[in-house]
């Protein structure tokens, strides 16, 4: 076969998912010293709170560093509407703000200017992406790699595994005295996930027709929960939506019913203590309940996968929680004859301003 023939459908997606047990080997033995040093250097600044910008898949991994710093160092955080700056013109006081912008390409320009527009308002910017030679890496003080090697598959995979443990790293170093060692274990876990396709097809073909998908989770899990979400809004077309387990008791409970299939993430740890509630209620309400997380809570639903989390810091968990929600995703849309490569009307760099 020519090199330049088009690859079988879902043959790119697939490989890069394959590859994320390798880049996380790759960060934890060749990018942990950098994202350290980086740490190091601006711990010294001694940042009062911290703002967080970055847009589709990279929110979701800033979200997750939003609980990070907010749980593990106490640091006040927000997540940033860019249009306040690119749009409105706003020049807020970001004096001893330290503004993290996390993109897997750098390239997009509301994410430039905006933090232009931070580093001129004073603050310490910092931007965590898959490119050093980006414009983003460009105009930020300080720059993290992510190390995941080229993504070609239009819905992004290994560099929001990597974006997360490289910022689990990241906020590690802020503190005195690492407590990392944890993360050693990650690529072994990703690649027992990984290894169980079988169970992921089983689960697949309860959503190949489904008109709608309800995903929750609390705590570290919710970034998760919402990830998932995109990935199967892009790739199968299937509308998907995202809720902490507090606010789907607010309200869109009421949409839940014995049809509409509800994927819950269940943390080892006090998310999953949290969402317990909301478990309750979903099952009261006769939900087909698919669960992602601990062995007893996958048995007392309708399905699910049950994660290698014993041992593992909760959060760390989401590392390995994305893995078979991803590939859900790819199996769901596989099973509907559509290419998860390319989807429709996307493009991997989405410009806007």
């Amino acid at each position: 076969m020519s090199s330049n023939a088009p690859s079988e459908p879902g043959t790119v997606m697939a490989g890069e998912m394959a590859e994320q047990p390798a880049v996380l080997r790759r960060i934890l033995d060749e990018g942990a010293p950098a994202i350290r040093e980086v740490a190091e250097r601006i711990a010294a600044k001694n940042p009062r709170f911290v703002l967080l910008t970055a847009r589709g898949t990279s929110d979701n991994a800033a979200l997750y560093a939003k609980y990070l710093l907010e749980i593990q160092l106490g640091k006040p955080c927000g997540l940033t509407s860019m249009s306040t700056t690119t749009a409105y013109g706003a020049q807020p006081d970001l004096t001893d703000c330290l503004v993290i912008t996390i993109s897997q390409s750098g390239g997009s320009p509301d994410l430039v200017a905006s933090t232009e527009a931070a580093r001129e308002a004073g603050a310490i910017t910092l931007a965590v992406t898959n490119n050093a030679d980006s414009p983003l890496a460009q105009v930020s003080e300080f720059h993290i790699d992510v190390l995941a090697g080229p993504e070609k598959a239009l819905p992004a995979t290994k560099t929001y595994t990597a974006e997360l443990l490289a910022l689990y790293l990241f906020v590690d170093g802020l503190r005195s005295g690492s407590r990392a060692e944890a993360a050693k274990a990650l690529p072994e876990l990703a690649e027992a996930v990984l290894a169980r396709k079988s169970e992921v097809k089983a689960l697949a073909a309860r959503y190949r027709f489904a008109e709608r998908m309800v995903l929750t989770s609390r705590g570290y899990g919710y970034p998760t929960a919402k990830e998932a979400a995109l990935k199967l809004m892009e790739t199968s077309y299937i509308p998907a939506l995202s809720y902490s387990g507090a606010d789907l008791l607010h309200g869109p409970l009421a949409m839940v019913d014995n049809i509409s299939p509800v994927i819950a993430v269940v943390a080892d740890g006090k998310g999953g203590e949290a969402l317990q509630p909301v478990l309750e209620r979903l099952r009261d309400r006769g939900a087909d309940l698919v669960v992602i997380g601990r062995q007893e809570e996958v048995d007392r639903a309708s399905a699910g996968f049950a994660l290698p989390t014993d041992g593992l810091p909760e959060e760390l968990q989401p590392i390995v929680q994305i893995l078979p929600l991803q590939m859900l995703a790819y199996e769901v849309t596989m099973a509907r004859g559509q290419d998860p490569d390319a989807p429709r009307s996307l493009a991997k760099v989405t410009k806007t301003r």
